[in-house]
């Protein structure tokens, strides 16, 4: 069987962390269909949201995507109905059909104040998620999300956890990012926040490596400070 190419693993992963890729919000159409509590939740309607629950409808009920009310809030940033929706039980960790959780939803979109609800309200930057069994963290890192990276970081987020393409939220900063100054100050912020310079990539490549190979001189500068080799 063929293996991927580096570019070939980028571009798969490029659709699959951005919102129109695998990470999917309810489309047009499908809102128009919603109904009860999924309903109120695209709609941000907070009193529809306390009537649902009320009238005793299931607060983790799934659509066709497996979202949950909470996955949809999220999505149409509705912060009201966020907290409703947890106040009256909704499950913070679920995981709809392609495997994220609010907190990925929100970092993915680059979203911090629903990011920072998501934190608040208990949900886990540590959670594996998404089809490549990785965390929040790797997204931000991949799409060169600063302020997000930092608030993962914060919360506790794994620094060196390892997808199954067998990359780091340090790597994917490098190899599916521009090198310019977002993905830098990622970089940066997972450097300074403990994340290890050398572990490489599976198959065998350092962070350094890879920001020597495409010409990131400011990466790997500060990847040589941190002490990569």
């Amino acid at each position: 069987m063929r293996v991927p190419t580096v570019l070939a693993v980028a571009a798969l992963l490029v659709a699959a962390e951005t919102p129109g890729g695998a990470q999917t919000p309810p489309a047009t159409a499908e809102i128009a269909g919603y109904t009860g509590l999924h309903a109120a939740a695209a709609a941000g309607d907070v009193a529809a949201v306390e009537a649902g629950i009320a009238a005793g409808e299931a607060v983790d009920v799934r659509d066709q995507n497996d979202r949950t009310p909470l996955h949809v809030a999220v999505f149409r940033a509705h912060a009201g109905a966020v907290r409703a929706l947890v106040q009256a039980g909704a499950d913070v960790r679920a995981l709809d059909r392609q495997s994220y959780d609010i907190v990925t939803i929100a970092a993915v979109a680059n979203d911090v104040p629903m990011l920072r609800l998501a934190l608040a309200l208990g949900g886990d930057a540590r959670l594996v998620t998404s089809p490549y069994r990785g965390t929040a963290l790797i997204a931000a890192a991949h799409l060169g999300h600063t302020e997000v990276v930092r608030l993962l970081i914060a919360a506790g987020a794994p620094l060196d956890h390892v997808n199954n393409l067998g990359w780091t939220a340090l790597i994917e900063s490098i190899v599916l990012g521009d090198g310019g100054a977002a993905h830098r100050a990622c970089l940066r912020a997972l450097l300074d926040a403990g994340a290890d310079p050398n572990l490489a990539d599976r198959d065998g490549r350092t962070p350094l490596a890879l920001a020597e190979a495409r010409g990131y001189a400011e990466m790997a500068a500060l990847l040589r400070a941190a002490g990569g080799r």
